[in-house]
C-alpha cells in the first residue's frame, strides 16, 4: 500500500495531509484510486451558516473542509465508535434492503471512528453541497472510481492515507477497519463548514406530540423514541438499542425523515445486488422530528452545490433543535 495523500480534484496533494503520510498499516484495502480529473464542475459554495448547531449564534467562517466517513452499518458492524461526535448522520438503503451511515464532522473530532466501509454513488450528489470535503471510506467498485476521482471532493482511502486506518481486534473483517481523523486533518474546521441550509433556533408552533418513530428498509428498520429526561431521540435499529463502544446511546436532537426517490442505478454488489441511487437533489416532504414533536415540512434543494431547504406549511424555514441531527432518506 502507498503512501499517497488524499486527491483533491484539480489541485495538488493538500499540505494539511502530508504530515500524517508517515506509515503505512496493512489494512486489508479494496480499492485503488487512479489520477484525478478535472471534469470542469464547481465545487460546492462556500457558505457559512447563520448559526452554529452546537451553540445557536453566529459563527466565524469554515477553517478547513470537513470530514465525511462512510460507516459500516450491518448488525456485525455493531457497536460502532464515534458515532456521538458527529454533527450529521445520513441513513442510506444499500444493496439488499440494508442501511449505511454517513457521519459529517465539523465541529469535533472523535479520537477514532468506524467501522468504516465503501462508498457508493449517490455519497457523491450529497457531498456536493459542502466545500472541498474530505471523504474516508474503505474503498468502491472500480467502475465507480473514475467518478470519485473526478468529484469535487478529497478522497481519503486506504489506499491513499493508510497511515490514517487500523485494524480492531474486536471484530472480524471486513467490520473492523477503523479511521483516525486527526491523522487526515489537523483540527475540525468549525460549524461554518456545515453548509447544509439547515437552521436552528426555536420550535415552531403546532406540531403532532410522538413518542416513537420508525422507518423501514427491505432489511432494516430505525426506530426513534422521545426520552423527555435526556431531550433527546434515542436510537434503536433492527430492534436492538444503538449503543457504542464508549457505552453511550446514540441520541440525536432532531430526526428528519426526508422522503425521496430512491431508484436503481446501473452498480451492483459482487452478489449482484442493484445499489440504489438516493436522489438528494429536488423537491418532497419530510417530517421533523424534535421535542417530542413531529412536524411535517417541506424539503428543496434545487442543485446539488445547494443545501437542502426545510420549510414550514407558511413557508417559514423549520428550526431544528441545537445538537446531533440525523437524517434519514425514506423513499416517497
Amino acid at each position: 500500500m502507498g503512501q499517497r495523500a488524499p486527491r483533491r480534484r484539480g489541485a495538488t496533494r493538500a499540505a494539511l495531509l502530508a504530515a500524517t503520510m508517515t506509515a503505512s498499516l496493512a489494512v486489508g484495502c479494496t480499492a485503488h484510486h487512479g489520477g484525478s480529473v478535472d471534469d470542469g464542475r464547481g465545487h460546492g459554495p462556500s457558505q457559512s451558516p447563520t448559526q452554529s448547531p452546537s451553540a445557536g449564534g453566529t459563527v466565524a467562517p469554515a477553517a478547513g473542509p470537513l470530514l465525511a466517513v462512510k460507516i459500516d452499518n450491518v448488525p456485525a458492524a455493531r457497536p460502532q465508535t464515534g458515532l456521538d461526535s458527529a454533527d450529521i448522520v445520513y441513513a442510506e438503503q444499500v444493496e439488499g434492503g440494508l442501511s449505511r451511515l454517513m457521519a459529517v464532522f465539523a465541529t469535533k473530532f472523535p479520537k477514532s471512528v468506524g467501522p468504516v466501509r465503501s462508498a457508493r454513488v449517490s455519497d457523491l450528489e450529497l457531498l456536493r453541497q459542502f466545500d472541498d470535503p474530505t471523504l474516508a471510506f474503505s474503498g468502491a467498485q472500480h467502475k465507480l472510481l473514475p467518478l470519485i476521482a473526478k468529484a469535487p471532493l478529497r478522497s481519503a482511502s486506504p489506499d491513499e492515507v493508510s497511515s490514517a486506518y487500523y485494524r480492531g481486534v474486536d471484530k472480524s473483517a471486513p467490520h473492523n477497519l477503523y479511521l483516525h481523523p486527526n491523522k487526515l486533518l489537523p483540527s475540525a474546521p468549525g460549524a461554518a463548514a456545515l453548509t447544509t441550509g439547515f437552521h436552528y433556533g426555536a420550535a415552531p408552533t403546532g406540531g403532532k406530540p410522538t413518542a416513537s418513530r420508525s422507518v423501514r428498509y427491505p432489511a432494516a428498520r430505525f426506530t426513534f423514541t422521545w426520552s423527555g429526561s435526556k431531550h433527546r431521540w434515542l436510537v434503536t435499529e433492527d430492534g436492538t438499542p444503538t449503543v457504542l463502544t464508549n457505552g453511550k446511546r446514540v441520541a440525536p436532537a432532531t430526526v428528519v425523515v426526508q422522503y425521496v426517490k430512491i431508484r436503481k442505478s446501473k452498480y451492483h454488489d459482487v452478489l449482484g445486488n442493484n445499489t440504489p441511487y438516493t436522489e438528494t437533489v429536488g423537491t418532497g416532504k419530510a417530517d421533523v422530528l424534535r421535542d417530542g414533536r413531529t412536524y411535517t415540512v417541506d424539503w428543496k434543494r434545487q442543485k446539488a452545490t445547494d443545501g437542502t431547504q426545510f420549510t414550514t406549511a407558511d413557508g417559514q424555514p423549520m428550526n431544528f433543535a441545537k445538537g446531533q441531527v440525523w437524517v434519514v432518506f425514506a423513499k416517497s
